[in-house]
């Protein structure tokens, strides 16, 4: 459910809450300033919600039955992996769910990509993922799909897809 009362410019950058529940991006969550790219996610969970014919995330929290954002953030990493430790480190709410240090020494090591420890305590499902929750498509048109939905639902708002990409996808036009 939303209310367009609530809309606001997204040319400036916010750090509000802003979506509904379970269809909240990562910044949100976080609360690391957003814009426009929020709405990118939003396309993707809702693009795959009316296609599957349920919600991709819940953030049901198991101790009190009702939503949390504990809760939304492991179903996330649950399907998209840890976020980028450059997201983390500037989400003002980061530090109530991941650790933002480097605990293990790789040489292709790179700070855009996460080697922080989920630390809510709520477990991360093992063997989710994008590729095991979608049931309606095999083969190419599988692999098409997920690409389109996964060219939006990133963790960081920069590697999302824009509008225009989105529109001359080929995905919209099989």
């Amino acid at each position: 459910m939303s209310d367009f009362g609530a809309a606001v410019r997204g040319d400036l950058k916010r750090n509000h809450d802003a979506q509904p529940e379970v269809y909240r991006s990562p910044e949100v969550m976080l609360e690391v300033t957003w814009s426009y790219p929020i709405d990118i996610w939003n396309v993707g969970v809702m693009r795959w919600d009316i296609f599957e014919g349920k919600h991709l995330f819940h953030g049901i929290d198991p101790k009190d039955t009702a939503y949390s954002t504990r809760a939304h953030l492991e179903e996330v990493i649950g399907m998209l992996g840890m976020p980028p430790l450059d997201l983390i480190k500037v989400g003002s709410r980061s530090d109530e769910f991941l650790t933002d240090d480097v605990r293990v020494s790789l040489p292709c090591y790179s700070p855009h990509y996460s080697i922080s420890q989920w630390k809510a305590d709520v477990p991360i499902p093992a063997n989710s993922g994008l590729a095991q929750s979608e049931l309606n498509l095999e083969g190419d048109e599988k692999q098409e799909f997920l690409r389109f939905v996964g060219g939006m639902l990133q963790w960081s708002p920069e590697d999302r897809k824009t509008p225009k990409e989105l529109l001359q996808d080929p995905w919209l036009y099989n």
